[in-house]
């Protein structure tokens, strides 16, 4: 389960209004029936009024009867954390402490990135005991939205009279990225153990900077490797031999300028970045490397520093929730130029974008130079399935001649700046949304295999 599921403080029903029901209408309307021996004997028009008066004396009698707001309690409980993408549960619930049988109808107040629109529901409320309705909703969007009030009527079961009310429910819900189904990334974990126990068995001794154990110095070695303490307490010299490190630095780099904007079935290329970051957080920090974030736009707007264990992935997984699109093309150097004066140690760099198709040297293919000069820069681009599509298709028309024209251009400068990035030493994805976080895992899993780093 992404996040703690939240639960409203209990409020009352205030702002009491009330309202005839369809059943005195319909009495109503029945009164009219006394106009016609009216027409013939003018003294049955008093049949009217006698029973017009009835009725909405019962009516307000029955209205009175019901019990006032104060003695009515509402509560919202999210049974699960909103994300984005998986369907989630909300509970709400009303006690009456009345003395009467009601039947309620309630109408929770959720903005649109929750769902389309909100309806009514209805239950019978007995006096002292709650009555819960439950309804699920597929969110949207992303981030902290305001959830709003829960309205309320009630009547008894004469319905005569009908009161209107709303509680305070007002709270703000975050909704977290797309999560992968916990029987995916099992596989996944599992696959990284089994990678871990033959890295165990296969340990590479070398020149990496965790302490393995002592031994005699051999011509050629450092002398900063040289263990002077055991050296005197042995009488010769002793040296320190290192295994090749296992635990990494891992960043995701994530672009969240107007390219990544477009949407793919129905959520953007940023929801799916986000998702596979949030994935592969998980996976790696299962690994047991430390895992930080950079999300960018003109400005850094999420960064935490690389750490491990679940309470960095808390941060993560709210960082990431919080991540907004931006209109304007993200600055690629200003995130590269943080993220290596934040990490001067070699580090593998998960980037997440969708570089621009352009002839000229786009500052993407500059922020990753910077970066290779350092780390080990795992480029992602994401693709979009139309233009492919679009670029391959057999024009039939002069406007399908140019867009197919146009699709291929475009196609050919994303194909040459990969291959560039791959000759400077990038490692490159270019994938469909749909596609990204398996291949992304994969190839992280790849990684740790053939020890890239």
């Amino acid at each position: 389960m992404v996040g703690e599921p939240a639960r409203s403080p209990a409020a009352p029903v205030g702002r009491l209004s009330f309202g005839f029901t369809k059943r005195t209408l319909l009495l109503l309307l029945l009164g009219t029936l006394w106009f016609v021996p009216a027409f013939f004997v003018r003294r049955f028009i008093w049949g009217v009024v006698a029973w017009d008066a009835t009725v909405l004396l019962f009516a307000l009698v029955d209205g009175w009867l019901l019990p006032a707001p104060r003695l009515i309690e509402a509560t919202r409980s999210w049974i699960s954390a909103a994300a984005l993408g998986s369907s989630s549960e909300v509970e709400l619930a009303v006690l009456q402490r009345g003395r009467r049988l009601l039947l309620c109808r309630v109408m929770d107040d959720l903005p649109a990135a929750f769902m389309q629109a909100p309806h009514w529901l209805e239950a019978t409320c007995y006096p002292g005991i709650p009555a819960t309705w439950r309804y699920a909703f597929t969110p949207r969007q992303r981030g902290d939205h305001p959830a709003g009030k829960l309205y309320v009527r009630y009547r008894s079961l004469i319905g005569l009279l009908e009161r209107w009310s709303a509680a305070d429910l007002t709270q703000t819900v975050r909704i977290y990225p797309a999560t992968r189904t916990a029987q995916e990334q099992n596989l996944f974990l599992a696959r990284n153990r089994q990678l871990e126990l033959q890295l165990r068995k296969q340990r590479q001794r070398g020149l990496g900077r965790d302490f393995e154990t002592l031994r005699d110095y051999l011509d050629g070695d450092d002398l900063r490797d040289v263990c002077w303490k055991a050296s005197a307490r042995r009488g010769a010299l002793i040296t320190k031999q290192y295994q090749t490190e296992r635990s990494q630095a891992v960043w995701l780099l994530i672009d969240a300028g107007r390219l990544l904007q477009a949407r793919v079935s129905g959520y953007t290329k940023l929801d799916y970045a986000t998702a596979t970051a949030l994935s592969m957080s998980q996976l790696a920090l299962a690994s047991g490397d430390r895992v930080g974030l950079l999300a960018y736009g003109r400005e850094t707007q999420q960064l935490i520093a690389p750490r491990r264990g679940g309470g960095q992935l808390r941060q993560i997984l709210d960082a990431l929730a919080l991540v907004r699109g931006e209109a304007a093309e993200a600055d690629h150097l200003r995130a590269t130029v943080t993220l290596n004066r934040l990490q001067p140690r070699r580090s593998l760099v998960l980037w997440l974008t969708d570089p621009a198709e352009t002839s000229m040297q786009p500052e993407v293919a500059e922020g990753a130079a910077q970066l290779m000069r350092r780390h080990l820069v795992l480029f992602v681009a994401i693709e979009q399935r139309d233009l492919r599509q679009i670029a391959g298709m057999r024009p039939e028309n002069q406007q399908q001649m140019f867009a197919g024209a146009a699709a291929q251009e475009m196609v050919h400068w994303r194909e040459l700046l990969l291959a560039r990035l791959r000759q400077r030493g990038a490692l490159t994805l270019e994938t469909y949304p749909e596609e990204m976080t398996s291949f992304v895992l994969n190839r992280y899993l790849e990684i740790k295999e053939k020890a890239l780093l």
